[in-house]
């Protein structure tokens, strides 16, 4: 059983807070409903502490990381850096092992956008084995994985 987190993260003094930060969200069409609850925990957060943010969104949880490297490749472009990227989605298993694949893809994605990115992606995907325990993550009892996922991104920005 998933323990109920870290209770230290809301505490936001701890980490780096950088002021004027712009931070990018990544967001699944899958399971919208509890996608778009992700985004509003991650955008309560980002109000509360004036953070500038946009949201691209791409079909599903495998096209994160592409769509993150080249919103990075564009961005270096322009000049217009995001100091930190957000990735959700949500993955709820089904009956075939499609779910390990897509699980392994964006979380292996992820891992590698953190080792090769100068800026952080954080890891707001939910990989659960049903639509409750997704709905528990989005202000039930495991908390608000969206606000968690925002709060993450602003103490790794410097």
């Amino acid at each position: 059983m998933a323990s109920t987190g870290n209770k230290n993260l809301y505490q936001i003094d701890k980490g780096i807070l950088k002021e004027d930060a712009l931070i990018i969200i990544v967001k699944t069409e899958w399971n919208e409903h509890i996608v778009d609850e992700l985004e509003a925990g991650c955008l309560k957060v980002f109000n509360e502490y004036g953070i500038r943010f946009e949201t691209i969104i791409v079909p599903g949880c495998v096209e994160i990381p592409f769509a993150i490297k080249r919103h990075w490749e564009k961005a270096w472009e322009t000049a217009y850096l995001p100091d930190a990227y957000i990735a959700l989605g949500c993955v709820i298993r089904g009956d075939t092992p499609h779910f390990d694949y897509v699980c392994n893809m964006v979380s292996e994605g992820v891992l590698q956008l953190n080792l090769n990115l100068q800026v952080p992606t954080i890891f707001g995907v939910l990989t659960v084995n049903n639509e409750a325990q997704a709905l528990e993550r989005i202000g039930g009892s495991h908390g608000h994985k969206g606000e968690e996922a925002a709060i993450s991104a602003l103490k790794m920005i410097g």
